[in-house]
């Protein structure tokens, strides 16, 4: 099982990143728990200086952007792999 946060205060792509994230779980039947992050004081703990930010399996895969649909794809493919 994967563990997804989403990294974020709860501003419009903060939400947006974390609906697309589970949007592609879903599609994917990936058995996954994606976790809102809104303490600030933790993303320093995943080197996010900017949201939102994304992290799988306590990896930081993205920062400061919302990647595209293949990205967040992609990201969670390789985290199964």
């Amino acid at each position: 099982m994967l563990t997804i946060k989403v990294l974020g205060s709860g501003c419009a792509n903060c939400k947006r990143l974390e609906q697309l994230t589970q949007k592609i779980v879903d599609q994917l039947g990936v058995e996954a728990e994606v976790i809102k992050v809104t303490d600030p004081t933790q993303y320093a703990d995943y080197g996010v200086m900017a949201t939102p930010g994304l992290v799988i399996d306590e990896k930081t895969v993205s920062a400061g952007r919302i990647p595209s649909f293949a990205e967040v794809t992609s990201f969670i493919t390789s985290a199964l792999a």
